[in-house]
């Protein structure tokens, strides 16, 4: 499929992304120097509609725990995860997930679960900073400032 008639069907087809809790937890824990780049890949399903972005159903378990251990406060967690469900979905982690993962044989699981989840959802990439984790390329992996250029790219023109 020629360039211009792929990003054509993009266009009407949508771009799917799972972000990586590192992205999220950027945003909920203001770490510099990354919020503002983060922020921005994790909001651009507000202002691209044809973005759709995720997070697994076992990213929140874990952002939760650590958002609360840095912030000490449920009140503000719970406000920071019904901010962002507002424009940000969940997405299962099943069991065929949790095997796929187990047979990637990563040193990081939690990268490998992220990835089984993406690639049986077809998702369109991963973002993440932690682009040493994923080993694979079958689903491509985008550091935030990289899926911003992508997405403007893609939708811009």
């Amino acid at each position: 499929m020629p360039i211009g008639a792929w990003k054509g069907w993009l266009k009407n087809m949508g771009l799917h992304l799972l972000i990586d809790s590192n992205v999220v937890l950027d945003v909920f824990l203001e770490r510099e120097p990354f919020l503002a780049m983060s922020n921005r890949a994790i909001t651009l399903s507000r202002r691209y509609s044809e973005v759709n972005n995720f997070i697994s159903a076992a990213s929140v378990t874990d952002i939760y725990y650590l958002a609360y251990k840095n912030l000490k406060n449920h009140q503000v967690v719970r406000k920071l995860f019904k901010d962002i469900f507002t424009f940000v979905g969940v997405v299962a982690v099943t069991p065929e997930n949790i095997h796929d993962a187990f047979a990637l044989n990563w040193k990081d699981f939690e990268d490998s679960v992220q990835y089984a989840v993406a690639k049986s959802n077809n998702f369109d990439g991963i973002v993440t900073r932690n682009m040493r984790g994923f080993d694979d390329d079958e689903v491509k992996i985008f550091t935030p400032e990289d899926i911003c250029t992508h997405v403007k790219n893609i939708f811009e023109e």
